[in-house]
């Protein structure tokens, strides 16, 4: 009937975004970035009970250029979203952020001038795991949601090294300049390599 009838048996016919996508799900390698409690409940998911290595994830980078996915585990000062930010800059193209925890995600019952309130005003977050802290079983639910994302994804524009989130979204035509209207003190901090070495 179709082309199929005419391929010897064994070829398999799909698109290169879909190879490429299966290939990128079945090999994430996280970042090692835990900031609190729940960096207890992420460090449970790699262990033998719930064993990550099933996922082809079971090796923790230490450093930023061999890993592309960031769990944020925990909540997020303002002191330290620019280190978030210079390690999520850091990693290999492409690359992912689960938001774990309701701190990482909407800053949780933290809402003062020394937190983050939700760390997608710093860098694109691509899963959100709710729970205070999440079991790893939430964290593994996201996770496989987060590998059925990636199998599904087109090639797709991440934010330039340097650029902050609102830029971000309007050169991608996420939102105009009428609906940006969030500040967040801890993105200017971030200084480039010219302004360093001047001062």
């Amino acid at each position: 009937m179709g082309l199929e009838t005419h391929l010897p048996e064994g070829i398999l016919l799909t698109t290169v975004e879909r190879a490429v996508g299966w290939s990128r799900a079945g090999s994430l390698w996280p970042a090692t970035f835990g900031l609190a409690c729940c960096a207890i409940e992420m460090m449970a998911t790699g262990g033998a009970h719930y064993d990550l290595s099933r996922f082809g994830m079971e090796v923790f980078r230490a450093s930023p250029r061999q890993a592309d996915l960031m769990i944020v585990a925990g909540r997020l000062s303002q002191k330290m979203a620019p280190v978030l930010r210079n390690i999520y800059d850091q990693m290999a193209d492409p690359k992912w952020v689960i938001s774990m925890g309701v701190c990482a995600s909407s800053g949780g019952m933290f809402n003062n001038y020394a937190l983050v309130q939700g760390v997608d005003h710093i860098v694109p977050v691509d899963m959100y795991v709710p729970g205070c802290p999440p079991r790893p079983e939430m964290l593994l639910d996201g996770i496989i949601k987060l590998h059925e994302k990636i199998r599904r994804e087109q090639f797709v524009e991440r934010p330039r090294k340097g650029e902050s989130m609102a830029d971000f979204r309007r050169r991608t035509g996420w939102a105009d300049d009428d609906t940006i209207s969030i500040e967040t003190p801890a993105l200017t901090q971030l200084q480039t390599k010219e302004q360093v070495v001047g001062s």
